[in-house]
């Protein structure tokens, strides 16, 4: 360094050995550049935060789903959604929530989609999109049932500062619990006929809806019957 001052102007060499300085006149420079990266910081740290509770808020509510005795219908899907979004912190009409039971052929190497709800913007799901699922569904034995939960929620950057508002996806796969399926109200296995909620949009909560790979009718109204356990029931004080 010090070779490299000897062969400089007389000028130029003062200026390198200059150490002095205005602290305010440098908090001016500096000070956008500071706030610009704590914006940065915070709003990348922020949207992975959200992104986790998202997560979360997905397994709690397919592990709820899970250890369901009775017959779910669409009241308790819609109440399912409104729990999603106190759980993530949103508003119901941010996030959209969907409900589905797979099972598991065997014979065919295949999935068979049992019933499908959804509530929001998305429709149900339809057995032609299980394709989409294959690859993201883990090795089961002959008619074994699987419950896939998904959400979706509009995440919105608190600062401009190069990302734009996203939408945040979860999703997941659980095995029922306390028993080998978790049926839908009005299906054959919850003592009715057969069932699938099919393949038309659920945005109003109440109502018959048909379609699917098994025909009949999605059911709404209050809780299913039986004497099961429900966790939603104990959740609302019932």
């Amino acid at each position: 360094m010090h070779m490299f001052r000897s062969i400089l102007p007389a000028p130029l060499r003062r200026f390198t050995r200059d150490d002095t300085g205005y602290a305010n006149v440098e908090s001016i420079i500096l000070l956008p550049a500071l706030l610009w990266l704590f914006g940065v910081g915070w709003v990348y740290f922020d949207a992975f935060h959200q992104q986790s509770i998202n997560q979360k808020a997905n397994y709690v509510i397919g592990d709820m789903i899970s250890r369901e005795t009775d017959p779910l219908d669409e009241t308790y899907i819609r109440n399912t959604r409104n729990l999603l979004s106190a759980l993530i912190h949103s508003t119901s009409e941010d996030t959209d929530f969907r409900a589905s039971v797979v099972q598991y052929d065997a014979r065919h190497n295949d999935w068979d989609l049992v019933w499908s709800d959804a509530y929001g913007t998305r429709s149900r799901l339809k057995q032609a999109d299980l394709t989409d699922y294959f690859d993201r569904l883990p090795p089961a034995i002959d008619n074994e049932q699987l419950i896939l939960v998904e959400t979706w929620d509009n995440y919105a950057p608190v600062f401009k500062v190069g990302l734009d508002p996203f939408e945040i996806a979860t999703y997941s796969f659980t095995s029922p619990r306390y028993t080998s399926q978790v049926v839908w109200e009005g299906s054959a296995s919850a003592g009715g006929g057969n069932n699938n909620s099919g393949n038309s949009n659920n945005n109003s909560g109440g109502g018959n809806s048909g379609g699917g790979s098994s025909g009949g009718s999605s059911g709404s109204g209050g809780g299913g019957g039986g004497g099961g356990w429900s966790f939603w029931d104990w959740l609302s004080g019932a």
